[in-house]
């Protein structure tokens, strides 16, 4: 009896020994994801210790009945997980042999926020940690509108976005970066997301208004220039009346003038200093979901979702997120010009790109590291970015949806501009640019998938 109460005593020592040499730990702060990404939720043993022969269970322990990934006796066992964790969760095998226990969590959800146990068991230990997770959701890009006048002829702009998580901050600032307070302040929430639109008046000509949509982590802005144009509108019933006489007797005249007249502006104003470029696109460099033509002149989204290979070194020069694709050709002198049909799609975006740009990720389009582009978004916004970092995403409204877009680059002058072929109008130029290497043009359908299957085409026909 004596030597059956020993051999307890030394095997719940032994048991105690190792509990206190080995723990399991996770993050030391809050991990936070962004919706719609993937995120790492971290747990470990240290000191490092195979887990490959353990069971390890991921819980939600702010939710009953709460199993989000289970793994045990070698293999993953996940048939009472919670069904929205369905198909999102997984372990890196490989890496459980060296003591990580690590959950790898796709496409995250406003709902995954919460907190996480990461549990660890062999036969003769266990241990837990817990990882806290916070989401936040991307919303709209801000859009910045003329909403009327008081009656001093005070200008009220009205800055609106939607689709965030949590609530975001907006906020109006002046051109030296004063944050001015908002006249009216709106906020909804529909199920997880929250949409803001607050209103001011301006009275200052000719000033920069900056819109600023923020989170902890991420932040959005639009801005606007007050022009003199802008407060002059207010007055333009009055003028109106005075005018409209006229135009009706010189109407039937004037259809035709001006047809003729921007038909020769087009020619003496574009055609007179752009060098025609033979744009081929490159296979090599498009998203692998996209279909380009075999003479390299239209691009479509071939609507296949790809899944993720590790033969990185064959998906070097592709872009992997943004459905893009860069032409063959590149320059670094002169000038150069060319055309693309836009007509029936949504969603594109169209300029040129640096050689040395990185493809890689969803964030290259808004940081623009050596991407010059406008593009089309939500189908009525023109868009633009600006090549520096944290600048503004600009977005304004248009009358008509350009149907063949034309840019043009003056690499010595540093400028690249957007023009509205059909209407012979422009658009947008990026002025006084440093150009240090070669420029190649871009086309993209946008970012991650796009449904209609309208290519956009290099035109040849100018």
């Amino acid at each position: 009896m004596k030597f059956f109460c020993l051999t307890l005593l030394i095997i719940s020592g032994i048991t105690v020994s190792r509990s206190e040499r080995y723990e399991v730990v996770g993050a030391a702060d809050t991990v936070f994801a962004v919706a719609g990404e993937d995120v790492i939720l971290p747990c470990s043993v240290k000191p490092l210790m195979s887990v490959v022969n353990m069971r390890v269970e991921w819980n939600r322990s702010d939710l009953r009945g709460s199993l989000v990934h289970l793994y045990d006796d070698h293999e993953d066992r996940n048939t009472d997980q919670i069904q929205s964790y369905r198909g999102r969760t997984k372990l890196i095998h490989q890496e459980l042999q060296r003591g990580d226990a690590s959950l790898k969590l796709a496409s995250v959800q406003v709902s995954d926020e919460g907190r996480y146990k990461c549990f660890i068991q062999s036969k003769s230990w266990f241990d837990d940690t817990t990882v806290d997770v916070k989401v936040e959701a991307l919303g709209t890009p801000p859009v910045i509108t003329v909403d009327g006048f008081d009656d001093s002829g005070g200008l009220h702009l009205q800055c609106e976005s939607e689709g965030w998580y949590p609530e975001p901050v907006l906020e109006w600032l002046d051109s030296k970066g004063v944050s001015l307070s908002s006249e009216t302040t709106e906020t909804h929430r529909e199920t997880d997301r929250f949409s803001v639109k607050h209103t001011i008046t301006v009275h200052e000509r000719d000033s920069t208004y900056h819109c600023r949509v923020k989170l902890r982590h991420h932040m959005l802005e639009a801005l606007i220039i007050s022009s003199s144009n802008m407060f002059d509108s207010w007055k333009a019933p009055v003028k109106l009346i005075s005018v409209i006489v006229v135009v009706i007797v010189i109407a039937g005249i004037a259809g035709l003038l001006i047809a003729v007249l921007v038909h020769k502006n087009r020619d003496s104003k574009w055609l007179k200093h752009k060098k025609l470029m033979n744009v081929i696109l490159d296979a090599d460099t498009a998203h692998p979901s996209l279909n380009v033509s075999s003479d390299g002149k239209q691009v479509r989204d071939g609507n296949t979702r790809l899944e993720r290979v590790d033969r990185e070194e064959e998906q070097n020069d592709k872009f992997d997120k943004y459905l893009a694709v860069l032409g063959k050709e590149g320059f670094s002198s002169g000038c150069f010009y060319y055309e693309v049909q836009v007509k029936g799609q949504p969603v594109w975006d169209l300029g040129v790109a640096r050689e040395s740009t990185e493809k890689k990720g969803s964030s290259i389009m808004n940081l623009l590291k050596g991407y010059w582009i406008a593009g089309l978004r939500y189908e009525k916004y023109m868009y633009l970015s600006y090549n520096f970092y944290n600048s503004p995403e600009v977005l304004f409204s248009l009358r008509v949806k350009p149907q063949r877009v034309g840019v043009f680059v003056d690499y010595e002058k540093g400028q690249v501009s957007f023009y509205d072929v059909e209407s012979s109008s422009h658009i947008y130029s990026y002025t006084d640019q440093s150009f240090d290497e070669k420029l190649y043009p871009f086309v993209s359908l946008g970012y991650d998938s796009n449904e209609i299957s309208t290519p956009l085409i290099i035109c040849d026909d100018y």
